[in-house]
């Protein structure tokens, strides 16, 4: 195992310590609105500050994009290496009790993801991937499902819920792919969903506006799992759009040219 994997598992476990104590007395949360829909928790930024202090302690050099903290250099500033960090994501689910949230952080090298973790800390699933090395959860191999069909294809997706710019254009894809498929799913934390796809629970998965953070750990999952992951346009360019594709090659192949079909003008690949 990569040396950095093993930091960034230490850190997950650290993090879900506190998620877990925290989810036992939901009552008593702080909990703040950055914007509609959006909400942080007192547990974000507590579990976020374990994920940073860790790293940092390994790799001091290392740059840091965060959602809760945002962007910081590391010592020195000039590091090819990042951190991608998404301490709870599902806060809305976890606010709620609804047991669909994880951990997400990630180890960027000039931009290109190199190692990931996602962690779900209720059901103690360590979904784990380095570049080149396979996909991983709790140390067992893990690949994409052999669907080959959207008629028999359960696709996960997100509502978009920070902004509705896109908003008819998602329900057109929405709609044509709830006929076309064997279901769809929407649980609400994206970097869970993209572990989901990389481990044959979901066969793909489409959503926009997300955060790098979202989906940079999912991602590699995928693609180390076997799977497709793309933006709107089939490029690589998902990190910066927000704008996501994922599935078996198969699935993910049928889900773009639906996806395609439906985009409008001012939509971003």
């Amino acid at each position: 195992m990569h040396p950095a994997l093993n930091i960034i598992i230490k850190a997950a476990r650290r993090a879900s310590q506190i998620i877990n104590r925290a989810a036992l007395d939901l009552e008593h949360l702080q909990i703040t609105t950055k914007r509609q829909s959006d909400f942080v928790t007192e547990v974000d930024k507590a579990a976020e500050a374990a994920i940073i202090d860790i790293l940092r302690e390994a790799y001091p050099e290392y740059g840091i994009l965060a959602e809760e903290s945002g962007l910081t250099a590391g010592q020195g500033g000039g590091s090819d290496y990042q951190w991608i960090i998404d301490p709870l994501d599902g806060t809305t689910n976890f606010i709620h009790g609804f047991p669909q949230y994880a951990i997400s952080i990630a180890l960027a090298y000039r931009g290109q993801v190199t190692q990931a973790v996602v962690y779900d800390p209720l059901r103690n699933e360590m979904f784990t991937a380095s570049k080149g090395g396979g996909a991983f959860l709790n140390d067992r191999r893990i690949r994409v499902s052999k669907c080959l069909k959207l008629e028999t294809a359960l696709i996960g997706t997100g509502f978009p819920y920070r902004m509705y710019d896109h908003i008819d254009a998602y329900l057109q894809i929405f709609k044509e792919l709830a006929k076309k498929t064997a279901g769809m799913r929407r649980p609400g934390a994206a970097a869970l969903d993209l572990a989901y796809v990389a481990c044959g629970r979901f066969d793909g998965f489409w959503e926009f506006g997300l955060s790098p953070w979202d989906m940079a750990g999912g991602t590699l999952l995928i693609s180390e799992a076997g799977g497709l992951v793309s933006d709107l346009a089939g490029n690589e360019t998902y990190l910066q759009s927000g704008n996501l594709v994922a599935g078996t090659p198969k699935v993910f192949a049928q889900l773009l040219q639906v996806i395609d079909s439906h985009r409008t003008p001012g939509l971003a690949a």
